[in-house]
């Protein structure tokens, strides 16, 4: 199957999880911030298959037209080049549709994605947030990416990244393209006298011989706030700065721009002066404010 289906020119990462609650969609949506960060040249770009609203609240900067398209389109056409829209943070994201329910049934063969993202003229990364369930939109995911993120809160959603794997291994094979993360980390959560909940996944996921990020994300109420304190989300990036997410979180891209081999990130202290010139282009501006927001906002 791999061998019958074009391979995407930019690179592709999806977040998958069977098992809801694990940060999927916050580790998609802000993951794509801070590579865009990290990365100042790269085009970067969201792709949601659920039909949740959080991407195009997040990211959409103004009002669409009365023709914008959105993934439902996008699938029709078999390219996302007419749908993908430029927003808030210097991101590209295709727009989630009202129901993914229909799109089901035109993702049968899980080398669809693949081919649609082969047709898009799009050179950079994608970041394919996926819905809880291992259906074939998902397995059309699994199917297309370079890099899967398999995020791990508790024993229930480490069984479902197994059936990731298995997946993985089926369809096409390259299972080692998955890489566990331990998401919602609490070092107060005991499961014994000896360890908390977080070393006693690490040391499951480790005895299983599934390869696993050196960062973990912890639990924290600042980016529930963000989630949900206001009807726009906000980057952590940008808003939690000082806690230990924000620093987890580069981390984590970090790690993400190596595995793509994405080159060298950028450095905090050759970002340049906050002073606004004013020839600066808007794509300029996203950029400073992106890279100062790395360091720490100075």
């Amino acid at each position: 199957m791999s061998e019958s289906a074009p391979r995407p020119r930019a690179k592709v990462t999806s977040v998958v999880s069977n098992k809801g609650g694990v940060g999927k969609t916050t580790v998609a949506t802000n993951l794509a911030i801070y590579l865009r960060a990290l990365h100042e040249e790269l085009p970067v770009a969201l792709v949601t298959l659920d039909d949740q609203s959080i991407v195009e609240r997040m990211f959409r900067l103004g009002q669409p037209s009365a023709d914008a398209g959105n993934l439902k389109h996008g699938w029709s056409e078999r390219s996302f080049e007419r749908v993908l829209v430029l927003g808030q943070y210097g991101i590209q994201f295709v727009p989630p549709p009202p129901d993914t329910g229909p799109l089901k049934s035109r993702a049968e063969d899980s080398r669809t994605l693949a081919r649609i993202l082969a047709a898009t003229s799009f050179d950079g990364v994608w970041l394919i947030d996926t819905k809880s369930d291992l259906e074939t939109l998902t397995r059309n995911a699994l199917f297309a990416s370079d890099l899967v993120i398999l995020p791990v809160a508790d024993q229930a959603s480490l069984e479902e990244a197994g059936k990731a794997f298995e997946l993985m291994a089926r369809d096409g094979g390259r299972p080692d393209r998955g890489r566990v993360l331990l998401s919602l980390v609490d070092r107060r959560t005991r499961v014994d006298d000896a360890r908390d909940l977080a070393d006693r996944l690490a040391a499951a996921v480790d005895a299983e011989g599934w390869p696993r990020f050196q960062t973990s994300l912890s639990r924290s109420p600042r980016v529930e706030a963000l989630n949900s304190a206001t009807g726009t989300p906000h980057s952590i990036l940008h808003h939690a700065r000082g806690t230990a997410i924000h620093r987890e979180l580069r981390e984590l891209a970090e790690e993400v721009g190596k595995l793509l081999d994405l080159g060298a990130p950028a450095a905090p202290a050759r970002v340049r002066s906050e002073r606004r010139a004013p020839e600066r282009s808007l794509v300029d501006e996203i950029r400073l404010a992106l890279l100062r927001s790395l360091r720490g906002g100075r």
